[in-house]
């Protein structure tokens, strides 16, 4: 066999070529999120980011995750972009709800074949997330794992590093019983309980992606690939208030399964389940499914997609300042001696 004939990386399914010219049209992308701490381009082997120079005891705060089924989806509809979104502003919420600002961020995208305009797609969506939260994507790893994943199909997870004062810190020490519960509200499903709303969708309810859900005048391409929401613009104002005494960002576990995450030994909580008017999306997966009322609280954030703890007489003034800055938010129930989450 001569060396012309011998076999080549393409031949065992990875294409350099492929993936050389992914990385150039996403070198721009890239850019438009480097600030004034972004110390390399993209290319470098590690990503240099300088800490904040005002800063007096600064914490940094770091967290991963992915998109999970959801991604399902996104290869059904050919729609890549608002995965990268939800990625980003997943991992925003999980280091918001410590107190922290996000500084930078990192993602990996894994697939069978390298698929050019898909990988653009979903790297658009990181990059636009990371420049509405104020943070540099700094660098990210695309992987050609031929044989590994199926065709068209792909695994994303994102790496996210913030910072905070030490003393800013929000851990849940300061929650006491009586303090007020406020919800914000979600866009959806967010990023959780995707195995089972496809199931109730595609199965038990018999519809395809672009069919409408009854009652929903949304298609469910539309309902269920809505952007999980960042709340960072909402609540970075109130970090300093001296207001917060904890927050829950509600993913996988429902309310039930992170409320408790923040609370302290002996505290636990109660939530009125009648002081919202749970969004139609869920109504019609739980009736589609014939799902048990709790087993909707567990799986799925029922519209409630962070909770603020706040001192009794600073529950009123926090929720203005939710409302005046565009928030829907209302007070959910409050903190009580005695563990678990009660729904009420």
């Amino acid at each position: 066999m001569s060396e012309g004939d011998g076999l080549s990386y393409r031949d065992a399914g990875v294409d350099l070529d492929a993936a050389d010219r992914a990385k150039h049209a996403l070198k721009e992308l890239v850019s438009r999120t480097r600030d004034e701490n972004t110390l390399s381009e993209m290319g470098l082997f590690g990503g240099l980011y300088a800490l904040p120079e005002k800063m007096e005891r600064p914490v940094l705060v770091s967290s991963a995750d992915g998109v999970g089924t959801k991604l399902k989806l996104a290869f059904l509809t050919g729609t890549h972009h608002t995965v990268g979104q939800d990625l980003v502003n997943h991992c925003v919420n999980d280091i918001l709800v410590q107190g922290a600002v996000p500084l930078f961020f990192l993602d990996y995208l894994a697939t069978g074949r390298m698929e050019e305009g898909v990988v653009t797609q979903v790297v658009q969506g990181v990059a636009q997330a990371c420049l509405e939260n104020g943070c540099a994507l700094l660098g990210g790893e695309t992987a050609e794992m031929p044989d590994f994943y199926s065709s068209g199909e792909y695994d994303l997870a994102g790496f996210i590093t913030g910072v905070v004062e030490r003393e800013r810190i929000l851990d849940g020490s300061r929650v006491r019983p009586g303090d007020a519960l406020i919800a914000l509200g979600s866009s959806g499903l967010h990023t959780n309980g995707f195995s089972l709303a496809r199931k109730i969708v595609f199965e038990a309810m018999g519809l395809g992606v672009e069919d409408l859900i009854p009652g929903l005048e949304k298609t469910v391409a539309e309902a269920l690939l809505a952007i999980h929401r960042s709340y960072s613009a909402s609540l970075r104002p109130l970090l300093d208030s001296n207001r917060l005494h904890a927050l829950a960002h509600v993913t996988g576990g429902g309310i039930p399964g992170n409320l408790p995450r923040v609370l302290g030994d002996g505290q636990g909580a109660s939530v009125d389940t009648g002081s919202w008017e749970v969004p139609p999306l869920f109504q019609v997966l739980q009736g589609g499914g014939k799902v048990a009322h709790e087993e909707m609280y567990r799986v799925f954030n029922m519209g409630v997609g962070m909770i603020v703890i706040a001192p009794p007489d600073d529950a009123d003034s926090v929720a203005n300042d939710l409302a005046a800055a565009g928030e829907t938010s209302w007070i959910l129930g409050e903190v009580r001696e005695g563990g678990g989450v009660e729904l009420v």
